[in-house]
């Protein structure tokens, strides 16, 4: 279908992204030489930012693109990238005519943020891939047969309560890969989860992935402080056992525990 916005013979194009993360926080940029006000959202210039190659097609399969962009005190920081908060953050590319933003726009790409890599440097950039929607489809729907419960502690599959299970702490003692909480049953954390209230990691969730004497260890590391509040949700280890005795919900075991592994042949062939 013709677009007039693109098909005139003088176009005034100018080419904006918009990102918006998880939590809502949302930021445009534009590769305009100046501030563009589009949808009620500024746009800053940034002709830095660019997208890789751009190829729409109409089948099924997932579209690849990378967008690469400079690093900003005010804006996109290395530490905010770093530390994950504009991970899956959903982003829109776009055209719009710079001489009127309200006009119209043209679509070129839409889809959340995957992996991140940033340079090193005082003007180091980034580069992020795109994930399309189109990605949804290459998932499995059909689950696979697993002595581990596939369900999620809380989740509407399990439904255990999670109420007197998550409660606001204060750390007692921090280091970037684990931390230590007060008033807690540390080995209900274990494959758990934590949320950061209050400090520069304030917003940013981690996996407690395990515990030992007393600590709770994070999946990836955070900047944590002595007194810093978190929320802290209790785990489980998705073994049978557990569901029927930690939480008296055997009959919501979302697995096969008692269907023989792999192993069972070797014992066989032996």
């Amino acid at each position: 279908m013709a677009n007039p916005m693109i098909d005139a013979d003088l176009t005034h194009l100018a080419l904006c992204w918009r990102l918006v993360r998880r939590d809502g926080v949302a930021l445009g940029f534009t590769s305009h030489d100046r501030d563009l006000l589009v949808d009620g959202l500024v746009h800053l210039a940034r002709p830095g930012m660019s997208p890789s190659a751009i190829v729409l097609g109409d089948g099924v399969t997932a579209d690849d693109l990378e967008v690469a962009g400079g690093l900003s005190s005010s804006a996109l920081t290395r530490g905010d990238l770093l530390a994950g908060r504009w991970d899956g953050a959903r982003l829109r590319l776009f055209l719009v005519d710079w001489q009127d933003p309200a006009a119209g726009q043209v679509t070129l790409a839409i889809g959340t943020l995957g992996d991140v890599s940033v340079g090193e440097g005082g003007d180091a950039g980034f580069v992020a891939t795109l994930q399309s929607p189109a990605a949804a489809l290459q998932a499995s729907v059909v689950e696979s047969c697993s002595p581990e419960c596939r369900a999620s502690l809380g989740d509407a599959r399990c439904r255990v309560s999670l109420r007197g299970r998550s409660r606001i702490t204060r750390i007692s003692a921090a280091q970037p890969d684990r931390l230590q909480a007060d008033a807690i049953t540390v080995a209900d954390h274990a494959e758990g989860n934590v949320l950061v209230l209050d400090g520069a990691s304030a917003g940013l969730e981690r996996r407690l992935v395990a515990v030992a004497d007393g600590w709770l260890q994070l999946d990836e590391p955070l900047a944590l402080a002595v007194g810093d509040r978190v929320l802290l949700v209790e785990g489980c280890d998705k073994r049978f056992a557990t569901c029927r005795d930690r939480f008296g919900n055997a009959a919501n075991f979302r697995a096969e525990p008692m269907v023989p592994g792999g192993d069972l042949l070797t014992r066989i062939g032996a």
